[in-house]
């Protein structure tokens, strides 16, 4: 778990309650930008062979089941499987599933177990990026949602 002070967060609070509620498009756009912040560290700091893989991180939004509510992944893009896909030579022989293939992406970012048994650490660089990025994000996330809070007050007439 992830704990930070957010500097601002009372004046958006207080915009808030003058708005009532929130348009989901600005939580929307506003989580979207503070994820950017992720996105690119992650990027910047993904090991490199042929640039798939940095070409291959992308945000996926969940859908939110609240109102208000909206959470963004950094994943893998599902569309570049076949090349994140590579074969292993002997599937199965040392333990595992027996599959005959295996997820490059999450070998890099968590570890694997070379041939000759000896564990290869992961470059942890989506974790790392998170860690690094965190007060940068949610300082982004509170500053887009006030503009646009301050923005929809505005045109409401309710300053």
């Amino acid at each position: 778990m992830f704990k930070f002070k957010v500097e601002g967060m009372q004046e958006l609070q207080r915009s808030l309650e003058k708005l009532g509620k929130v348009p989901q498009k600005h939580v929307t756009a506003s989580v979207r930008k503070g994820m950017n912040v992720v996105l690119k560290a992650a990027k910047s700091s993904a090991p490199v062979d042929t640039g798939a893989l940095k070409k291959g991180i992308i945000l996926k939004g969940e859908k939110a089941a609240v109102k208000g509510k909206k959470v963004y992944r950094v994943v893998f893009d599902p569309a570049m499987n076949d090349v994140f896909r590579k074969p292993i030579q002997n599937p199965g022989s040392r333990g595992g599933s027996g599959r005959n293939t295996a997820y490059y992406p999450i070998s890099q970012e968590y570890g694997y177990f070379a041939g000759d048994g000896n564990y290869i650490p992961g470059y942890h660089f989506i974790h790392k990026a998170l860690n690094s990025k965190k007060s940068q994000m949610a300082k982004t996330i509170v500053d887009n949602m006030k503009k646009k809070i301050d923005a929809e007050i505005a045109k409401a007439g309710l300053k």
